[in-house]
């Protein structure tokens, strides 16, 4: 299977997994934490296979800088927490870290 198509469901499964783990409430609700925890899991487990074919740091990279951004929009739409000018251009340089790791960097699996 494609490494950047895994990659992609570890960092969609990182980002349920995080939001269920705001859910839970500090782990005080059952089936938030149960989820949170399985969802963990999968997508590190995703993530090893990844890493088997891109290298660790550019695998990291997109999927921590992709997760950030991703939860960040979570946190902002579903969570309804603020985000102020200083995240917002943190945000905005993280998603053009990513982008430059994927167009020039020779390091990246194609």
């Amino acid at each position: 299977m494609n490494a950047y198509l895994l990659l992609a469901c570890a960092i969609v499964l990182e980002v349920i997994a995080t939001s269920l783990l705001k859910a839970s409430d500090g782990m005080s609700r059952l089936w938030p934490t149960l989820g949170s925890l399985v969802g963990y899991g999968l997508c590190f487990w995703l993530l090893s296979m990844v890493m088997k074919s891109i290298p660790t740091g550019t695998a990291y990279a997109i999927w921590s800088g992709v997760g950030i951004v991703l939860i960040s929009l979570i946190g902002l739409f579903v969570f309804r927490q603020k985000l102020d000018l200083p995240a917002l251009i943190g945000i905005a340089l993280i998603c053009a870290g990513v982008v430059v790791i994927n167009v020039f960097s020779r390091s990246t699996a194609h």
